[in-house]
């Protein structure tokens, strides 16, 4: 972005206006166009294929009816809650109770300034870009908080003091999880962290070292915790809370607690994408910059959005853990484990100071069959599954 900047003020094309006010301008305009061509089309498609994907794991059809398949569902889902009244209740504390979903929208969004689509496409490369999306996105807490105590309703407040408890323990391995990748790349600017890993997956930092590669998995469940995403999901407990902080909301504000959410979700991938899975990085194949930053942000997407669809399947079919049991995952296993990570990827870098690709080798064929197995499973069951529809399995309980 900024050396496309750079370029057009070179041309001339901006005449006499100062650089800061080109790329303010700049950030702005693309700003724009990741938020509302992206960012907001891609929450409401991910809601439409997560309960597709839902469907498909409990045996039923899902949305199927508006447009093929059912595609445009999503938009239709919008549309409506765009058009419902927007009901602040009598006894609520009505300016905390409108403001909350703003906060939660713009914590949300604003990670999107330093996340990166491919070498060039990303609003502002920050030189701590890391540091800021993971601080940008504590916000959405405050959101949830504001919203849980000014709905004056027991089961909002019960959700919103979850969730900032649930936020807080799970920021600690969340944080110390990224930290053994910054030492290793020497920098928190995410492109720079891409920048140190290569295309091919031995190259990926998932494979540096055994710390790091437990540090992924560690990654993965502190975010999806605190994101609020099954087996993590307290804050909105159906079962127990109604649904939680957001209860009392209706209309676009309601929407807008889902939309932070399901993009959320987004931000999660890209975020262990970044740190643990190479990123944009592809070969280069070509000299022509727009094509080649086309195929980065192609290749960026799935890696991301692969993310995406397995944090669906968990939600799919995992329950969800009781309170008690959601700290002590944290603190007695995820942590400590975090700790020892850290540690050991500081020894690590101090007696193989240029890695040791042996090990990296390793690593990557224990990935490589460890994805190869749950392949294998998956591809069991839809066997049995299909088999099963057609009245061919007879199901032994001792089998």
């Amino acid at each position: 972005m900024q050396s496309f900047l750079d370029a057009l003020i070179a041309d001339g094309t901006f005449g006499a206006l100062p650089r800061d006010v080109v790329y303010a301008l700049g950030m702005l305009v693309f700003g724009a166009i990741v938020v509302f061509g992206f960012v907001l089309n891609m929450s409401g498609v991910t809601t439409f294929v997560e309960r597709r994907v839902w469907a498909r794991m409990h045996n039923r059809v899902g949305p199927n009816r508006v447009g093929p398949q059912g595609i445009l569902q999503w938009l239709v889902d919008g549309i409506k809650l765009l058009m419902k009244e927007d009901i602040v209740p009598a006894d609520a504390d009505a300016p905390l109770f409108k403001l909350a979903p703003y906060v939660v929208i713009i914590g949300f969004l604003t990670a999107f300034v330093a996340i990166p689509f491919s070498s060039a496409l990303i609003i502002a490369d920050l030189d701590v870009g890391l540091l800021f999306v993971t601080s940008v996105t504590a916000i959405v807490v405050v959101g949830i908080l504001m919203a849980g105590w000014s709905s004056n309703n027991k089961w909002s407040l019960i959700g919103g003091i979850r969730s900032a408890a649930q936020i807080v323990s799970y920021e600690i391995p969340a944080g110390l999880s990224l930290l053994p990748v910054v030492m290793i790349a020497g920098t928190l600017s995410t492109q720079g962290i891409i920048a140190q890993q290569g295309w091919a997956p031995w190259e990926w930092f998932l494979f540096y070292n055994p710390f790091t590669f437990v540090g992924f998995f560690i990654l993965f469940t502190a975010l999806l915790a605190e994101g609020n995403r099954t087996p993590f999901d307290l804050p909105e407990a159906e079962s127990e809370l109604v649904a939680g902080f957001v209860t009392e909301y209706s209309g676009v504000r309601y929407l807008m607690f889902f939309m932070a959410e399901w993009g959320n979700l987004y931000i999660i991938s890209a975020l262990v994408v970044i740190m643990f899975l190479g990123g944009w990085q592809i070969p280069q194949f070509t000299d022509v910059a727009a094509v080649q930053n086309a195929a980065q942000f192609l290749v960026f997407f799935a890696k991301a959005y692969g993310g995406v669809l397995f944090a669906m399947w968990i939600r799919a079919t995992l329950p969800r853990v009781r309170v008690d049991q959601l700290m002590t995952i944290c603190w007695k296993f995820l942590v400590p484990i975090a700790f020892v990570n850290l540690l050991g990827t500081a020894v690590w870098m101090v007696l193989f100071p240029e890695g040791l690709w042996p090990v990296r080798y390793a690593l990557f064929a224990l990935g490589a069959g460890l994805v190869g197995y749950f392949v294998l499973r998956v591809l069991y069951h839809l066997r049995r599954a299909r088999i099963r529809e057609r009245g061919q399995l007879t199901l032994n309980p001792l089998s």
